[in-house]
């Protein structure tokens, strides 16, 4: 069987972004709750408006594919400022069924590093510039 890992890549960017975006979206209309966290933790309410950058404009940019390395690196770093605010008494717990608790947020975070380190592939917007 032939690989097409330029279709590989097109499916883990789709599938990583498209998955996140329902967690931005729903976040449009509730931002109170990150905004106490936030406060909690001694950090201004301020940057919880940086929710809608990981997980609304990262993900449509990685979808797309134009300046998707960029995108990534910005979710991922996104998803390791959410799981050390608001996860971090997880990090090595685990759930009822045997696996971690922050096991999701690994994926998005890990799967966002894959996307750094191999680009958008050819099914993208942009493909020409360093950081597609």
């Amino acid at each position: 069987m032939k690989k097409n890992i330029d279709l590989g890549l097109l499916v883990l960017r789709v599938t990583i972004a498209v998955l996140m975006l329902f967690h931005g979206v729903a976040k449009l209309s509730n931002l109170d709750g990150i905004k106490h966290m936030l406060t909690e933790a001694g950090i201004p309410e301020v940057f919880a408006y940086g929710v809608f950058i990981t997980e609304l404009l990262a993900p449509i940019l990685i979808i797309i594919g134009f300046r998707t390395r960029l995108a990534s690196v910005v979710f991922f770093l996104g998803m390791i400022t959410a799981l050390l605010i608001a996860h971090a008494e997880h990090l090595f717990a685990l759930s009822n069924t045997g696996g971690l608790q922050i096991e999701l947020i690994l994926l998005y975070a890990f799967g966002a590093l894959v996307i750094f380190f191999t680009g958008p592939g050819k099914y993208a917007v942009s493909t020409s510039k360093s950081w597609d």
